[in-house]
C-alpha cells in the first residue's frame, strides 16, 4: 500500500492524537468528570477516527480500485472488499 508508506508520518499522527483523546477519555471517567464533558470527548474521538478512515480509504480508492490496468475481475474484488469494510464500519 504506497499511500500509507508514503502518508506513514501524517496517518501516524492522526492515530497518536486518537490515543492521546483516548487517554484523556478514560483520565476522565477515573476522574468522574460530568456526562456532558464525557460525551464531548467521545464525539471527538469518534470525528478523529473517522478522519483517519477517510483519509486511508481515499488513498485507497485512488491507489487501488482506481488504479489503471486492473482488469474488469480485479476491480471488482476492490469494490467488494472496500464494501465489506464500509458495512462493518456503519454499523
Amino acid at each position: 500500500m504506497a499511500h500509507t508508506i508514503t502518508g506513514r508520518k501524517r496517518l501516524l499522527a492522526r492515530v497518536r492524537r486518537i490515543q492521546g483523546q483516548a487517554s484523556a477519555l478514560e483520565k476522565a471517567l477515573t476522574d468522574g468528570t460530568e456526562c456532558a464533558a464525557l460525551l464531548q470527548q467521545i464525539a471527538a474521538i469518534r470525528g478523529a477516527t473517522n478522519g483517519l478512515m477517510a483519509e486511508v480509504l481515499d488513498g485507497h480508492l485512488r491507489e487501488h480500485v482506481g488504479a489503471e490496468g486492473l482488469s474488469a475481475g480485479e476491480r471488482e474484488r476492490e469494490l467488494d472488499q472496500i464494501a465489506a469494510v464500509l458495512r462493518s464500519y456503519l454499523k
